[in-house]
């Protein structure tokens, strides 16, 4: 579970000005610690004693909170700087430099009241934010603003900016250093499933990979009256609908291998995964993969099919803005004559709640089709229930020497399509301008998904901390984009 498994930690400071009233830097670290208790983050903070009014005024102050911080650097996933006043910015840039922590920082600068402007009550925050933000120009310090320029510390405007901040220091954290599985070889007809293991290194992102035959080795070596594979049959009957007409020992078999897999993925730390899911599983062992994939991805460790990697640490990425499992889909269909609807689908390994209800559990459909019933039990069938989403694709472009990405949202709906598999009915302003832009920019069919409206926190997450190129769909920077690079 990694990340997922403890709560987000985020280093607090409260900035002030020694010329103005401090007592606001008391209130605002109340309010604040109140704000992370509500969103089950822990805060890092000396505690109040420790500087005058509890808040980072002065070049001592910002020593002490960056010793207290470096101390604690591992441990830390973002930074949250509070202006109660208009703060020190010298102190503040001194504090985030000196701390060294590379992480995501949010700026928040508290309201003047109109009636409390006088020399002993007045905040001035309004200025000094933009003074603090002026320094970190100067010194290359990215951070992520409010969604006001000011806005109260006890505020439900800023308690949905904490949570969003919460979700890009998650993205950040998680995908700096995150170790994906590549399980099996790629499938020599899916070219679009190249990528560049330099480029993801250079990053941070460490691919690990395994040979197909070591998987159904273990498998075959497991014995079907282990209590793990019991106990892997008795969540498989509760994780969906088995037709009656499916044999036990096909289950059995997908009980066998799930664990395998659990296993390989624990063994190698890995937070994500691609999986050969055909042919070779089902020519040599004799079911898909689907069914272990989804399960998985209900845990918040998402599996990719025909080992797309760079597809798998899409879906991470979602999964870590959301805390949500994401899906992997093919952009597959139009849908009649509507320009804005198109059709998403796989095989079969959707997490049951992306699907939102208790799915089949069944054969693959086209391949059972070509090479038997028999030897492809393990799909995931269901169409997706209506309601927001958020798409996300991540790619590596060799020839430019990049990683490079879009995100946008749209909804999936109710509308009938009568498909089998997993299918998403989809609707997505202007998606002819989208689909221009896929097909231009050299992006894979494949793309993430996730349930929710989280664009915005993987877009901050990716270009203004990981440094990637990326077309947020439908954002006002994105008007009239063609060429990726154009």
């Amino acid at each position: 579970m990694g990340i997922f498994a403890r709560p987000l930690r985020l280093a607090v400071v409260v900035g002030s000005r020694q010329f103005f009233n401090g007592t606001p830097a008391i209130a605002a670290r109340q309010e604040a610690i109140a704000q992370l208790d509500k969103l089950q983050i822990e805060p890092v903070i000396l505690p109040l004693e420790a500087t005058e009014f509890g808040a980072v005024q002065s070049r001592s102050d910002a020593v002490l909170y960056a010793e207290f911080f470096r101390a604690r650097r591992d441990e830390i996933d973002g930074m949250v700087i509070l202006l109660p006043n208009f703060g020190d910015e010298i102190a503040i840039v001194e504090t985030v430099t000196r701390a060294g922590l590379n992480v995501p920082i949010l700026l928040q600068a508290s309201n003047d009241e109109i009636g409390k402007v006088d020399v002993h009550s007045r905040r001035d925050a309004f200025c000094g934010k933009i003074s603090v933000a002026n320094n970190f120009y100067q010194y290359g310090i990215p951070f992520t603003d409010t969604s006001l320029h000011t806005m109260d510390v006890a505020s439900e405007g800023f308690a949905d900016d904490l949570n969003r901040f919460a979700g890009v220091c998650r993205v950040v954290r998680g995908l700096r250093g995150a170790r994906i599985g590549a399980i099996g070889a790629r499938t020599s007809p899916f070219q679009t499933m190249r990528y560049s293991e330099k480029l993801l290194q250079a990053s941070g992102i460490t691919i690990v990979t395994a040979d197909m035959s070591e998987i159904i080795g273990a498998a075959e070596a497991l014995s079907s009256e282990a209590p793990e594979v019991q106990a892997k049959l008795k969540d498989i009957d509760g994780y969906g609908r088995i037709p009656s007409q499916i044999v036990r020992d096909n289950i059995v078999k997908q009980a066998r291998l799930s664990i395998v897999l659990d296993r390989w993925i624990a063994e190698n730390e890995c937070d994500a995964s691609s999986i050969q899911c055909w042919r070779s599983i089902q020519d040599n062992y004799g079911c898909a993969t689907c069914l272990s994939m989804s399960m998985m991805g209900e845990k918040l460790m998402p599996s990719a099919c025909e080992v797309d990697v760079m597809g798998a640490i899409s879906m991470y990425a979602l999964a870590l803005a959301s805390t949500a499992p994401p899906a992997i889909l093919d952009w597959n269909n139009n849908y009649g004559a509507d320009p804005e609807m198109c059709v998403c689908t796989h095989c079969g390994n959707f997490p049951k709640s992306f699907i939102g209800d208790k799915p089949e559990i069944s054969n693959l459909d086209v391949l059972g089709t070509v090479i038997g019933a028999e030897k492809c039990f393990g799909a995931v069938k269901g169409k997706v229930k209506a309601g927001p989403m958020t798409f996300f694709r991540l790619s590596s472009d060799d020839g430019r020497g990049t990683l490079k990405a879009y995100v946008g949202e749209g909804a999936f709906t109710d509308d009938p399509f009568p498909m089998d598999g997993g299918i998403a009915v989809t609707r997505v302003e202007k998606l002819q301008a989208m689909m221009k832009f896929v097909v231009r920019n050299g992006f894979e069919h494949h793309v993430a998904m996730v349930r929710g409206n989280w664009a915005d926190t993987v877009d901050e997450a990716v270009r203004r901390y990981l440094k990637w190129p990326i077309y947020h769909h439908l954002a006002p920077e994105a008007a009239g984009a063609g060429e990726f690079f154009g």
